[in-house]
């Protein structure tokens, strides 16, 4: 196993400098990790979540510095002496390629939803009796553990049986259509606006043995007609676990999604924000069945009035 030098260099609120730097050098592969960048890209990206873990928000106050990894040996002691003698500070420490490239599975073990169901990242076993999701979190989207995926799971749970057709918007991994097709629903139509979400689907999918249970489709359901028409109407499930600022302009259309005894799962909603979607779903027609809350988030099920 190879062994490498991971390199910290403070940045002081210029990473691009030092990246030029490290460039004139003759380096590259580094990443760049700043609170601004952060703040910006939480900023432009508003519409995506109404809250952001305290945690995170604290890690990354006051961060300016960018990272490299060199290969043990004399040539990697040589740059870094010669960072050093270009006024840089560098931290360094020793690092194995399991470190970065495996240690992280650690944090991901089976995650029970409902009274069915369990995610199962691929890499584990699972020999418990309930009916397992396999799921691959590193695949860019969420892990399936979030208190708002779990409601949906469990709610959905209840309604997926065969000869139900199943639309999930704003798929993300695609782990709740991925479940209502295990529990023998379907087939399943899908939707986001982020482009490598077939891709990400179609994965998860097969690892559940699904892959041919799915249409997956990129685009913004709420502004595109002809996304919508394509979709179509007449399923007896609709799922969106996605945020109060999507969900509320989303449901004036729900309607059209639905048959007529169809059922549709919403969550992602934080504190403070679930009477404006309710109020907006009932707007839309939907007759509120149900209203479940996990730590700071809720869940609804609702049906055509």
């Amino acid at each position: 196993m190879a062994n490498w030098i991971e390199v910290t260099i403070p940045a002081g609120g210029d990473p691009e400098g030092v990246c030029d730097l490290l460039t004139g050098m003759g380096l590259e592969g580094f990443v760049i990790e700043d609170e601004r960048d952060f703040r910006d890209f939480l900023e432009q990206n508003t519409q995506y979540w109404d809250f952001v873990d305290e945690g995170l928000e604290k890690s990354m106050t006051g961060v300016s510095r960018v990272k490299l990894w060199l290969a043990e040996g004399d040539e990697s002691r040589a740059v870094i002496a010669g960072l050093y003698e270009k006024g840089l500070k560098p931290a360094c420490r020793s690092v194995a390629d399991g470190d970065w490239e495996n240690n992280w599975r650690d944090y991901y073990q089976p995650v029970e939803a409902g009274e069915k169901l369990v995610i199962v990242p691929k890499w584990r076993d699972y020999e418990g009796d309930r009916t397992p999701i396999l799921l691959d979190p590193g695949l860019l989207f969420g892990t399936g553990d979030h208190p708002t995926t779990r409601m949906c799971l469990a709610a959905l749970e209840k309604a997926a049986r065969p000869g139900v057709r199943v639309l999930d918007l704003g798929c993300g991994s695609g782990i709740l259509g991925i479940a209502a097709a295990v529990l023998g629903a379907g087939p399943v139509a899908a939707a986001d606006v982020d482009e490598k979400a077939p891709a990400v689907v179609e994965a998860n999918a097969a690892l559940n043995g699904m892959e041919k249970a799915f249409s997956v489709y990129v685009g913004d359901v709420i502004g595109s007609a002809s996304l919508r028409a394509k979709l179509g109407g007449g399923y007896g499930l609709v799922l969106a676990n996605i945020v109060a600022d999507v969900i509320i302009p989303l449901a004036p259309h729900v309607p059209g999604f639905l048959g007529q005894d169809g059922l549709f799962v919403c969550s992602g909603v934080i504190d403070g924000r679930e009477e404006e979607v309710r109020a907006a779903l009932e707007r839309a027609g939907l007759a509120v069945t149900a209203h479940d809350r996990m730590d700071e988030w809720h869940c609804f099920q609702a049906r055509r009035g």
